[in-house]
């Protein structure tokens, strides 16, 4: 298998698993929701099992990826102090509280479901990311080195 087709088929899982949870749990495949219900305790029927797969299937890609010769795909080139990250995912954590909804839900579950509040929501994930990035290798990087 090509290295060009892991997204197209890993992109298909994630809509397939996404499809199956609506269809028999009537859920949405919302990460943060999810992730929030293991921690205070809600459904862990469905939900811890659910994250547990999550962190089981990267652990299975980054073994698949030393396998396949994509080391460099799970590689972090940029040194990330840890203090700064964890604070980062607080901060991720809080938005997606306060935006109803995580790039998962919104963006994959939402999108499908044709939701314009979804729509709105992912634009503002994505251009949100992509000044980010912009601004961390382009700017503060640039002003460290």
């Amino acid at each position: 298998m090509t290295f060009s087709m892991m997204p197209i088929i890993g992109g298909a899982l994630i809509g397939l698993s996404a499809t199956i949870l609506l269809m028999f749990n009537g859920k949405v495949a919302g990460i943060s929701g999810i992730f929030n219900g293991v921690l205070t305790g809600d459904a862990l029927h469905w939900k811890a099992p659910f994250v547990a797969g999550l962190l089981i299937s990267g652990l299975i890609a980054v073994f698949m990826g030393e396998n396949l010769g994509l080391e460099q795909a799970f590689t972090n080139t940029v040194p990330r102090n840890l203090v700064v990250t964890a604070l980062a995912g607080l901060l991720v954590g809080f938005g997606t509280r306060i935006g109803n909804g995580c790039t998962s839900g919104h963006g994959i579950c939402g999108l499908g479901r044709a939701s314009k509040r979804s729509f709105a929501a992912t634009m503002a994930f994505m251009m949100t990311g992509a000044i980010a990035a912009y601004v961390t290798q382009n700017i503060i990087l640039a002003l460290v080195s």
